[in-house]
């Protein structure tokens, strides 16, 4: 199991690194680097979907390896043409321009770098989607359908954040303001938080007394938290924000929630 298990984790790196450099070479033809989350968020669910139905033993895939590459498939294919969407309507993606701006004449190459620390940083991810695919027992359990409710929700969630973003978005009163309505009163980036949520699911399915490899699924989630958090998500938004709404946004954070839904804090009006 072991060995299978090591080679699984070399083709999802082999995999990843090859398609975020297809996501180097659009970006770098484009100029747009917005098509860089939709090539990753593809990538993501191509490779999952794919581990998730590698065969066991030369068997065929049982009932658990299609529900989980079915939840995977259509994670992607929602964020997926969600953020082709957006990309559309942009020239580029504003936290990649202000990476390129600060690496100046060498952006190409350390762009490169990045993408690819960016998939190998996945591996966690798809990793996650094979183990719970995996799991040793071939009739679905309850925790299996748990937990695609919980990937569900986390779509349902990170949906209805989005639509009502571009519904602020859209509303030309909204100009030079700050979205503070629905979702986005209880936490600033309920997108976000709804997206971690959806990676609960691996864990649900995976978790078990008997099946020791379910914890490493874990990963998924708290890899996910880290890479939001603390890295590419709400740090470069937050200060592109600062940037463009200034002392509306620094109010909107006084008393909203950076990640997770919280009450709002009173006293601070926008």
């Amino acid at each position: 199991m072991m060995v299978g298990y090591l080679t699984a984790l070399a083709g999802i790196a082999v995999s990843l690194s090859a398609l975020m450099a297809i996501a180097w070479m659009v970006q770098q033809r484009s100029g747009n680097s917005g098509w860089v989350d939709t090539i990753w968020t593809f990538s993501v669910g191509l490779t999952g979907a794919g581990s998730a139905l590698w065969p066991i033993a030369g068997a065929a895939p049982n009932p658990r390896q299609w529900l989980v590459a079915a939840l995977v498939a259509v994670w992607s294919l929602r964020l997926g043409v969600h953020i082709a969407r957006r990309t559309l309507r942009i020239t580029d993606d504003p936290r990649y321009a202000a990476f390129a701006r600060d690496w100046g004449a060498d952006a190409p190459r350390k762009m490169f770098i990045f993408l690819q620390n960016q998939g190998l940083g996945s591996i966690p991810l798809v990793f996650a989607i094979f183990l719970a695919a995996r799991f040793p027992a071939d009739v679905l359990r309850l925790q299996d359908y748990l937990g695609a409710l919980v990937l569900f929700a986390g779509i349902a969630g990170e949906a209805l954040a989005d639509a009502q973003l571009k519904r602020f978005r859209d509303d030309p009163a909204s100009k030079g303001r700050v979205c503070d309505a629905g979702l986005w009163r209880w936490s600033r980036h309920p997108n976000y938080f709804f997206e971690w949520l959806g990676w609960l699911a691996y864990p649900v399915i995976a978790i078990s007394p008997e099946y020791g490899w379910g914890w490493a699924t874990l990963l998924a989630p708290l890899f996910m938290y880290w890479i939001l958090v603390h890295v590419t998500g709400i740090p470069p938004l937050e200060e592109q924000m600062l940037r463009s709404r200034g002392e509306r946004y620094r109010d909107y954070q006084a008393r909203t929630s950076a990640f997770f839904p919280l009450p709002p804090h009173k006293g601070v009006v926008t």
